[in-house]
């Protein structure tokens, strides 16, 4: 398909304007956490470092930080675990309702984070009757982070197909040791993908972190929403949001090579 010059620019334009949208705001925040000037004036006059060194001393965003991390490595790990069987047994076998189990496992990731913050903020604590903490934070975000890890599973083992099963099987390999050291070494890269995308998206996660999280637990996204017009954290809230902007772009962009490089079948 070809279309005109004038298309052509006028869609470049396009483009350059919503990336512009995008991103010219996330670079304004990390040129303004080297900004020695605490009103922020623009363009900074002078550039620090000070502002990184006191964020470092921030207890409030030491304590943030470790809240992000603990809670992004659990909902990876259970994301890992339900999301290879969920998109194992989808992928692998027929049964009545597959359609559908398959339409709830994605909807989550659909919902707006509000929906899912409130739904899940009325089960835990009218329902269940469990104390919103550190296992609410990790449940809630699991739900979302299965998403990407079983559409990389699924997708992977659609791609496989099930011959190299069926000659491990036939070799006189049972299930297990099939999965063991057939299918699993198959599934690695994609899995290491979906598992580093799944943590960035936990890692900066606020709306359903906001109605699962119990008092006095902090993750840096709520840090930063907490601190955001406090004037004398102004300065560290740009570094711990610069900070954010580093740790959530590098899995990502991590995922997205691994994704690409499976599928052409180069090396990373």
């Amino acid at each position: 398909m070809t279309i005109s010059k004038g298309a052509r620019y006028a869609l470049t334009s396009l483009m350059g304007i919503g990336l512009a949208f995008i991103y010219v705001p996330i670079t304004v925040v990390v040129i303004n956490s080297f900004n020695a000037s605490k009103t922020f004036s623009w363009p900074p006059n002078e550039f620090t470092t000070k502002w990184w060194s006191k964020a470092i001393e921030n207890r409030g965003v030491r304590e943030a930080l470790g809240w992000s991390i603990t809670a992004g490595l659990s909902a990876t790990a259970i994301a890992l675990v339900l999301g290879t069987c969920l998109a194992y047994a989808v992928s692998r076998y027929s049964f009545f309702g597959k359609e559908v189990i398959s339409l709830l496992v994605v909807l989550p990731i659909s919902l707006p984070g509000v929906v899912t913050g409130i739904a899940l903020s009325n089960a835990f604590n009218q329902q269940i009757g469990l104390s919103t903490g550190v296992l609410t934070i990790v449940i809630g975000h699991a739900t979302f982070c299965i998403v990407v890890v079983y559409n990389n599973a699924l997708a992977r083992l659609k791609r496989m197909g099930t011959s190299l099963q069926e000659a491990s099987m036939d070799l006189g390999a049972n299930g297990i040791t099939t999965f063991r050291l057939i299918t699993l070494p198959n599934l690695a890269s994609a899995l290491f993908a979906g598992g580093l995308l799944a943590f960035g998206l936990s890692f900066d996660e606020i709306v359903v972190t906001t109605f699962t999280a119990g008092p006095g637990i902090e993750t840096l996204p709520i840090w930063i929403y907490n601190n955001l017009f406090r004037p004398n954290q102004a300065p560290i809230v740009n570094v711990v949001a610069a900070t954010l902007i580093v740790v959530s772009v590098i899995p990502i962009y991590l995922s997205q090579r691994l994704s690409q490089d499976s599928t052409s079948g180069g090396r990373f």
